[in-house]
């Protein structure tokens, strides 16, 4: 099965330093005004997605959910979780007082790609 969404060592190791500051977390990529199409990272829980948003992979024990139009739109594509260091729009992700921001890369994924994807799934 082909995965929909990795991360680089450096991402996996700041959600390892995330995850033992603020416990289970979670990731949400909205495509909304404040924060743009940049992942937010929260504790578990700490935010609430709407019916029909998609988990399009796991990290580090961490669900990756991104808004329900959002991936209508980048359903085709392969995400990569990298980590920068800057101060990210709006601030509310848990890694912006580390002064660093979670960004993704994307790829399309190929026709012999399209036809082995790992399941998604959806927020009831």
């Amino acid at each position: 099965m082909i995965k929909r969404i990795e991360a680089t060592p450096e991402a996996i190791e700041l959600i390892k330093i995330l995850k033992e500051k603020h416990g289970e977390l979670m990731f949400y990529q909205a495509g909304g005004c404040c924060e743009g199409t940049q992942p937010q990272c929260f504790e578990k829980g700490g935010y609430y997605q709407r019916t029909g948003d998609v988990c399009i992979g796991i990290i580090e024990d961490t669900e990756f959910w991104v808004d329900k139009d959002l991936f209508e739109y980048w359903k085709h594509a392969h995400f990569t979780l990298k980590v920068i260091d800057a101060f990210g729009v709006g601030g509310f992700s848990l890694e912006t007082p580390l002064k660093k921001t979670f960004q993704i890369e994307y790829r399309i994924f190929t026709e012999d790609e399209e036809k082995d994807l790992e399941e998604v799934k959806i927020f009831e």
